[in-house]
Parts: C-alpha cells; sequence; structure tokens
C-alpha cells in the first residue's frame, strides 16, 4: 500500500480508503451484517488502508459505531474522515430521498459531539459538510467555525463532499477559493471525468486534496454490471439508466487496448487512472466483502500511467470514447 499527503495537512492517507457507508447502509444490493463488518474494517486495517471514511447519516450513526468499535484501541494508527449536516436526529429518511439539511454553527457543534461519541474518540481528523448547498458553501461564519475547531483540536481539517449526484461544479469551486478546505470529495473516474477535472485543477492551485468516489462508474468498469444486471429498488445503482449502461460498456471495450497494452484488467486501469493525478489523495471504491478490498488494495503499487497514456486517455475522453452518443441516453 502507497500514502499520499492530504492536501495541504501533515495527514498521510493510504492511496485506497474503505468507504464505509456500505456497512451502514444496503444502498448496493447486499446488507452487511455488523460482526462482517468489523472482519472488513480489520482485514482492510491489516492491508494497510488507515483511512476509514463514514458520514453520520450512514444507517443513523450504524457506521460512525462499527468504526469506533473496530478501532477502539488503535486510535492513534487510523484516519477518521466523517461528514456531516443532514438533519437525521429530527426526521425520517424514506428510501434514497434526502434530508432536510442543517448546515449552520449550532447543528455543526451538536453533530461533531454526537459523531465524536459514536466513534470513540475525542477528535475527527476530517470533517467534512456532507452534500452542502451554495447557500452553506458561501457560509463565512461557518467555515470560520469549522477553522476554530481545527485551532481547538476537535478536528485534524476540515473539507466538503459533493453530491449526492456527480455535478456540483460551482459549489466545489467556491469552496476551494474562499475557504480554508484541505480536501473535497467528488465523483471521478475514467468515464465520469468533469467535473472531477476542473476541481482537481482547482485543488491543485491551492493544495486542495482530491478525494475520489464512484471510481468504478457503479461497477461497470468492474465487470459486475452489464446491460442484462437489474437492481433492487433499494440499491443505489438503479439510478443507472440502461442506456447510459450500454454505452459505458462500449466505451469500456474501446479502453482495453491501453489496459492490455500494460497488462491490467480494466478495474487495474480505472483505479491507476485516478492514483495517476498528482491532486488525488484517495480512492474511495465501493466495497462489499473481504474479496474486493483484497483486490482494490493491490492496486495501490506506485506503478500508474505516464504522461503519454494519460494525454491518450484525455484525447479518447474528449472524443466519447469512440463512441456514437445514444439519442436516448
Amino acid at each position: 500500500m502507497k500514502y499520499r499527503r492530504l492536501g495541504r495537512s501533515d495527514i498521510k492517507i493510504s492511496e485506497i480508503g474503505f468507504g464505509a457507508w456500505t456497512i451502514g447502509l444496503n444502498w448496493w444490493g447486499k446488507e452487511i451484517e455488523d460482526d462482517e463488518a468489523i472482519r472488513m474494517l480489520k482485514r482492510a486495517y491489516d492491508l494497510g488502508i488507515n483511512f476509514f471514511d463514514t458520514g453520520d447519516i450512514y444507517g443513523k450513526g450504524k457506521s460512525e459505531k462499527l468504526i469506533g468499535v473496530a478501532f477502539k484501541d488503535m486510535r492513534n494508527e487510523i484516519v477518521y474522515s466523517t461528514k456531516w449536516g443532514y438533519d437525521m436526529y429530527n426526521a425520517e429518511q424514506i428510501g434514497h430521498n434526502e434530508l432536510p439539511q442543517k448546515h449552520n454553527v449550532e447543528y455543526l457543534q451538536y453533530a461533531l459531539s454526537q459523531s465524536l461519541e459514536r466513534l470513540q474518540t475525542d477528535y475527527i481528523d476530517v470533517y467534512s459538510l456532507h452534500n452542502p448547498k451554495m447557500q452553506a458553501v458561501t457560509d463565512k461564519k461557518l467555515f470560520n467555525a469549522l477553522d476554530t475547531l481545527v485551532t481547538n483540536g476537535k478536528i485534524k481539517s476540515h473539507g466538503i463532499a459533493l453530491g449526492p449526484a456527480i455535478g456540483w461544479k460551482e459549489e466545489g469551486l467556491h469552496a476551494i477559493s474562499e475557504h480554508d478546505i484541505t480536501c473535497l470529495q467528488t465523483v471521478f473516474n475514467i468515464l465520469e471525468q468533469d467535473p472531477g477535472n476542473d476541481l482537481l485543477k482547482a485543488g491543485k492551485e491551492k493544495n486542495v486534496g482530491i478525494m475520489a468516489r464512484v471510481p468504478d462508474a457503479s461497477g461497470i468498469l468492474t465487470g459486475k454490471v452489464n446491460e442484462n444486471t437489474t437492481f433492487s429498488k433499494n440499491d443505489h445503482r438503479s439510478v443507472r439508466k440502461k442506456e447510459w449502461i450500454s454505452e459505458a460498456l462500449k466505451k469500456v471495450e474501446n479502453m482495453k487496448t491501453i489496459s492490455d497494452k500494460k497488462g491490467w484488467d480494466i478495474t487495474d486501469l480505472a483505479i491507476k487512472f485516478i492514483l495517476s493525478h498528482e491532486q488525488i489523495s484517495v480512492v474511495l471504491p465501493t466495497m462489499i466483502n473481504v474479496e474486493e478490498i483484497d483486490r482494490f488494495s493491490q492496486i495501490s503499487d506506485g506503478k500508474y500511467l505516464d504522461l503519454q497514456e494519460m494525454n491518450q486517455i484525455s484525447e479518447m475522453y474528449h472524443n466519447n470514447f469512440y463512441v456514437a452518443t445514444s439519442a436516448t441516453s
């Protein structure tokens, strides 16, 4: 496992992180029992993963609690990243519908105290606004309060996590340019590079680390999703249209000229492409069992794409990977 610095901070994190939303929710086609979740967390650590990203809303605190239990006596060896801003204490989430947000100073203090208790710690390494809207991103008072929490040692750094869907470019660019954030989390993969490319560029100028989520394009780049795949209503990937999946699969076929030349499969190419960007601090694959943790951990080896290969992929991307766009997608 290789390690990188998280933006301008002095926090060193594993290139592959553990996205712990899967152990709090059944939104990826599988409900993970608590004992299996603990095994997964500890296996990840054994393989060199030290960065665990979660959020208070994942299972209404369940994910945070499991991390707190798994690493109770190992706090100094683990980097805790969690998110806040959804009012899960006064509203019930139905399906994938978003809860009301409370990105304000008063709620910040309360949400932080609750996360600290669930994680069984007295500080959090990375504390991010969860899917903030522009109103929150432009709130100077709120970000001043976060800076004060860093000064007081309650958190070591703070950032924003963009979403829920791909996009939120203006929110991301404003946060990078106007606030002292350490990191920004966004959807970024070889098939969906925008607005990630702009955020990477802005992040480089301000030394803000980028955390890449959905690196496998919802399973397209791991071979687990094809045109015949059906998703349950609880599965987060059900938002992907069949037309998009069909077109993405054609793009994957055209990428094989690069992966075959390198002796990689498409999953290797997908993750190594992201890690070939110097401003990327960590990749957060969706992992729902020990075998997937083993697989993704092996990809962090320092052997990535060179400039010529990155330019080739950039050209292919801007030419839609030479696939004609469907009128119905």
